[in-house]
């Protein structure tokens, strides 16, 4: 167990309660009693009373046979607080086009419910990832919103 972050003695503490260390992560249980990951408390969307955790929006988004990578974040509406947009690599021999993304559209929200699929889907040719192959939702979030991209002195360089 560490004994602290740098310079932030009060966010330390805040990770305590009656003695038990929360790590952030969410998870869910289902009716047979495992636990399964959603994501980082502090990675959720908000969106219209819902938290979504962003992990499982991309898991469902992968199981469809043209998604070889997926990365999704939460973009601000005036109503719901935030929307789910999903930004996907295509497999080879797919082809980015309307059919294919009502296609993903209706996987998604079958897979998940209308209420957490995301509300948009952009195609690209690949997604920012870090050297150890984490995609970069931070990034994401930052070239959609136009905001400072900050650190990215782990991301993959691109061959």
């Amino acid at each position: 167990m560490f004994t602290g972050y740098l310079h932030e003695e009060e966010r330390y503490k805040k990770c305590f309660v009656d003695g038990w260390y929360l790590t952030g992560d969410l998870v869910k249980r289902d009716t047979d009693g495992y636990y399964w990951f959603v994501g980082r408390a502090d990675d959720v969307i908000k969106s219209a009373g819902h938290l979504i955790g962003p992990f499982e929006v991309e898991s469902a988004l992968l199981e469809h046979p043209a998604v070889a990578e997926a990365g999704v974040i939460g973009i601000p509406d005036p109503v719901a607080m935030e929307v789910v947009k999903a930004f996907v690599a295509l497999r080879p021999g797919y082809t980015p086009d309307e059919t294919l993304h009502k296609n993903l559209l209706a996987h998604a929200r079958k897979r998940l419910g209308p209420a957490v699929a995301p509300r948009y889907i952009d195609f690209c040719g690949s997604l920012p990832k870090t050297r150890s192959g984490k995609v970069m939702r931070r990034l994401l979030k930052a070239r959609e919103l136009g905001l400072p991209e900050g650190d990215t002195s782990t991301l993959e360089v691109e061959k």
